[in-house]
């Protein structure tokens, strides 16, 4: 049984990929980390001997810990996470466990290089409408919370990544963009190695939309309709992807918890 301030595999798990997932940082030691460099989902790397330096640093919101057994780091590192006021778990038999348990862990080796801040930059086009959404909400939801998009005039986007040190993507001829008949949802999900049935079925809805296949999944309709709202409702390309977070972490929901649930209200029974 877990102690009062240790989360469970099982507890954690059904937290990834949502909005109201903790903070998850990783602390394993380099030696570690350079065994096996996958994170869990939406995690980052600190230093667990120097966490004064960094507790600041995080977001106001509780945090969960994760060294390699979840013992010595992430204990002493979430203690000083809570003497900082910031609510801290630690990982059950953290890295470990969580790997034993064959949850998703994220491929780090194609991870974009990060800024003085430690967040990953991407660019692309502007006014996006179905995948330039879709992929800032895979990345901000598990592979880099704080990651930053950039969106500029079409013709820019090499110009401005190079120039500013940010990946392209949903671009041609970059490594981040549609292959073949798939879209670049479906290359993320495959690099990194997000092999989450969730995240599958809802990558089949964004390439129906994306593509103009509306065949490939009955949902698929619904999300071109909803994006197409959403591109007109807002000038502000960060404002939009910020209001579409909600369409796409309840497209999420959906796809692991409701897909057998239906509504049948009003029913077809004839009034008294």
């Amino acid at each position: 049984m877990p102690s009062p301030t240790e989360i469970t595999v099982s507890q954690l798990s059904r937290l990834v990929g949502l909005p109201q997932c903790p903070t998850i940082v990783d602390v394993r030691t380099d030696q570690d980390f350079e065994a096996d460099p996958r994170l869990l989902p939406g995690a980052i790397r600190r230093p667990a001997l120097d966490p004064a330096q960094w507790a600041q640093s995080l977001a106001a919101k509780p945090a969960v810990v994760v060294c390699q057994r979840g013992a010595k780091l992430s204990q002493g590192a979430a203690a000083w996470l809570r003497h900082a006021g910031i609510a801290t778990e630690t990982l059950e038999g953290g890295f470990e466990a969580w790997k034993a348990d064959k949850q998703p862990l994220v491929r780090t080796e194609k991870l974009p290089k990060r800024d003085a801040q430690g967040r990953t930059v991407w660019v692309t086009r502007a006014r996006p409408k179905i995948d330039r959404v879709a992929c800032p909400w895979l990345i901000r939801r598990f592979v880099d919370p704080n990651a930053v998009f950039l969106f500029v005039g079409a013709s820019e986007v090499q110009a401005v990544a190079e120039r500013f040190s940010a990946t392209p993507f949903d671009i041609d001829g970059v490594f981040w963009s549609h292959r073949g008949e798939t879209c670049t949802f479906d290359t993320m999900v495959d690099e990194f190695g997000l092999d989450i049935p969730a995240l599958r079925r809802v990558a089949a809805i964004v390439r129906g939309a994306d593509t103009a296949r509306l065949d490939l999944a009955p949902e698929a309709a619904g999300l071109l309709s909803v994006s197409l709202g959403l591109s007109r409702m807002y000038r502000d390309d960060l404002e939009q992807l910020a209001a579409a977070m909600t369409v796409y972490d309840s497209l999420y929901r959906w796809a692991r918890d409701a897909t057998d649930e239906t509504h049948n209200w009003p029913t077809s029974q004839p009034a008294r």
